[in-house]
């Protein structure tokens, strides 16, 4: 054997073989996390496992191998998964392993309390400094499984970074030390897919500057990282970081500079990626590592405000609740840190908890917003935890909805070939009524909002959706009749369900409708709409907006107009036609500021307006004129 390095003791430095004898059978063992997987000592356990019967192997996601998974180590190993990861996901699901739900915020206490007590601990380690070693890339759950197992064996690797945080404990800890380089494992990031680019689109518009992150690792966390290049002043707090943290804190945008708790500091339990990303955890005192139960526990997350969090799922049916671990009988991976995080972020001030996963499964086959979860699949995520659904469809905001508007909005953010079939089945189980009307746009266009001021109010416009069916109800009844009657030409006092759907069911082919909204999440206020329909091969369309009274006279209705305009125009349109009232000359002065040349027919009491686009007085898109900011989030 080698001589042992500077700093340890020759008599506790020992080969592996030797290092694992005291193990015995029955035992329950340890093996590192991650990245920070011993391999070394793995691979001689499982040499060992022929001498063992009944031993227990757990540990969370591991990337390197796990042999004590193969059928040929049955009886003398068997595997018992915390979080079920690749390498052990066949033997889990051929019951040739087991899997043990639980929150990652609980094992620790798991350990110490005697429900999954440990009798030995595998893990890897960097080399000593002044008597101390650094657990590296995964602290998670590994320090207290060093703390609290009676045997612990370190495989110390050079190559281990030495990370900042509560991420060291003394060679005291440790009953054999073994001396062993190998490269850390690495998870190399994938090219993202069209559907993780619209996602991380939309997941990054409800990121405000100035909020603290939680990501998990794949192509739609990377997206999302990739879309926050303009946000200011985003912190992290997340139970693992990838290489996407990286570019993020190079220039500058991730500096936790307005966190709450842990300020300047990128919290995390363990790190997973590219070599690179090891490089740069290394003594960098940006980064710190903690225990999954500081990281995870909702209560410490919730301290973050404008907490984000951000975690994926295989379905989520049509009441809002949320399948992570498994379909059907198949478990899959893991409860992990969802309920921790998604739980934290509801709790924290200004906090926003998203669920982001693709559309559709298996080359689009299947839908992943389903009527129901298959039968078997277990609820990670309840329905009355859920906050936001982002496919690459769109944003369902679901927390304080009905089951009704849950529907409709998770509809709306299936693929649109799939959203029929779902609407007939919410129909047939009575998540929706018989007669609900849906809308037929294939996808909400994050690029027609836009943020303006009108006399000192920040209006946030953006398209209306077939949910805004309340907002509109709660505008319409709060107007004053005349408004009503300038708006419809009649004194209506009341408008059917049907009419109101029909009002948001916008398709998007003929029709446009944009909304006007004052306030902020989770209450925002439905003060104007301006909408267009056009019959099919006609150049013009039908054009007619409302502003609540308490906002008129402050130029929204101009602004609104020119806006649709815009819109109509980029989509092929020619202009508008308007059908008023002749007494409305409200109505008919916005159109006239907006046009130089206005063709007006009057007849017993009505008038027609006719406009073209090539005659507006200020062509383009209004919203990038000053004190606009266009396309920047979306609304809640």
């Amino acid at each position: 054997m080698a001589s042992p390095r500077p700093g340890l003791r020759p008599a506790r430095s020992v080969s592996a073989e030797t290092a694992l004898e005291p193990l015995r059978s029955g035992q329950r063992v340890f093996v590192g996390s991650g990245a920070a997987e011993p391999q070394h000592l793995v691979e001689a356990l499982s040499a060992k496992a022929a001498g063992l019967s009944d031993t227990e192997v757990v540990h969370l996601l591991t990337l390197g191998t796990a042999p004590y998974a193969d059928p040929g180590r049955q009886g003398g190993l068997r595997h018992n998964a915390l979080f079920i990861g690749a390498n052990v996901r066949k033997a889990v699901m051929a019951g040739l392993a087991d899997y043990t739900p639980c929150f990652l915020s609980e094992i620790p206490a798991m350990f110490r309390s005697g429900r999954m007590p440990l009798d030995a601990a595998l893990v890897m380690v960097s080399p000593p400094r002044r008597g101390r070693v650094s657990l590296g890339v995964a602290v998670d759950i590994v320090k207290t499984a060093v703390e609290t197992a009676p045997f612990v064996v370190a495989q110390v690797n050079p190559r281990m970074p030495w990370t900042e945080g509560e991420s060291t404990v003394p060679l005291s800890a440790f009953d054999r030390l073994v001396e062993r380089e190998e490269p850390l494992c690495e998870l190399p990031a994938g090219d993202p897919t069209a559907a993780a680019m619209w996602i991380g689109r939309y997941v990054a518009s409800l990121v405000d500057d100035g909020s603290t992150l939680q990501l998990g690792i794949g192509g739609i966390p990377d997206a999302v990282l990739a879309r926050l290049g303009e946000k200011k002043d985003l912190g992290v707090h997340s139970e693992m970081i990838s290489d996407g943290v990286l570019a993020l804190l190079d220039s500058g945008v991730i500096n936790g500079r307005r966190k709450t708790l842990h300020r300047g500091k990128v919290v995390t339990s363990f790190c997973l990626g590219s070599r690179r990303l090891y490089e740069a955890v290394h003594r960098d005192p940006r980064f710190y590592f903690a225990p999954t139960e500081h990281t995870n526990d909702p209560f410490v997350i919730s301290q973050n405000d404008k907490m984000v969090a951000v975690n994926s799922a295989l379905q989520v049916d049509l009441t809002g609740q949320v399948a992570a671990d498994s379909l059907g009988n198949l478990f899959y991976s893991g409860v992990g840190g969802q309920v921790d995080f998604m739980r934290g972020a509801a709790r924290s001030k200004g906090g926003r908890a998203i669920i982001a996963l693709p559309s559709t499964a298996k080359d689009g086959a299947l839908s992943r917003i389903v009527s129901a979860l298959d039968a078997g699949t277990g609820v990670v995520t309840t329905r009355a935890d859920i906050d936001f659904v982002v496919t690459e469809y769109g944003i369902a905001a679901l927390k304080g909805r009905t089951i009704r508007e849950r529907a409709l909005a998770l509809i709306q953010v299936a693929h649109p070939s799939m959203r029929k079939e779902l609407c007939d089945a919410a129909k047939k189980r009575g998540l929706l009524d018989s007669a609900q009307l849906l809308s037929e746009t294939d996808r909400y266009e994050v690029g027609w909002e836009a943020r303006h001021a009108f006399s000192g109010t920040e209006v946030f416009l953006r398209p209306l959706k077939a949910t805004d069916e309340r907002r509109l109800k709660e505008l319409f009844y709060s107007q004053s009749p005349e408004t009503t009657w300038l708006r419809f030409g009649v004194p209506l006092k009341r408008l059917s369900e049907r009419q109101f759907q029909e009002l948001v069911a916008i398709d998007s082919r003929s029709a446009f409708a944009i909304g006007a909204f004052v306030g902020e999440r989770p209450r925002q206020r439905l003060v104007a709409v301006a909408r267009y329909f056009a019959a099919p091969g006609s150049p013009l369309a039908e054009a007619a907006f409302t502003v609540h009274d308490d906002f008129q006279r402050r130029g929204m209705g101009s602004f609104l107009v020119d806006y649709l305009a815009w819109i109509a125009e980029s989509r092929g349109l020619e202009g508008f036609k308007a059908e008023l009232l002749s007494v409305n000359e409200k109505m008919r002065r916005v159109f006239s500021k907006r046009f130089k040349r206005l063709d007006v027919l009057d007849r017993a009491g009505q008038c027609t307006l006719v406009m073209r686009f090539k005659d507006r007085l200020e062509p383009g898109n209004p919203a990038l004129a000053g004190g606009t900011r266009h396309g920047r989030r979306l609304a809640a």
